[in-house]
């Protein structure tokens, strides 16, 4: 269960900064209710996940998946450059957060 509640805290944090973006320096509401939303919601999974698995590890992901989801949205919905190298450096990323996974421990 500690697992699912990192990767929703992740998903938190990618609705967090695209809600910010969104909200245009908090000037528009809706925007601004979901980065608060989402944050409320990556902050309290973060802290169930922490209960079980080792700040370190789940720091890590945490970042990775925000860092990763927000690349990809910034393509996706803002028109943000998909340049190989990106994408390459998407990869090495996920590829990180995956050994993290592996030899992180926890439960």
């Amino acid at each position: 269960m500690s697992w699912l509640f990192l990767l929703l805290s992740g998903l938190g944090e990618v609705g967090g900064v695209t809600g910010m973006k969104l909200s245009n320096g908090f000037k528009n509401w809706r925007g601004t209710l979901l980065a608060l939303a989402s944050g409320f919601v990556s902050f309290y999974c973060l802290s169930r996940a922490l209960q079980a698995i080792p700040i370190s590890t789940a720091y890590a992901i945490w970042t990775g998946i925000g860092s990763v989801g927000s690349v990809i949205l910034g393509m996706l919905l803002f028109g943000e450059s998909r340049d190989k190298r990106k994408l390459l450096f998407i990869g090495m990323i996920i590829v990180g957060v995956a050994g993290l996974k592996i030899v992180g421990g926890g439960h």
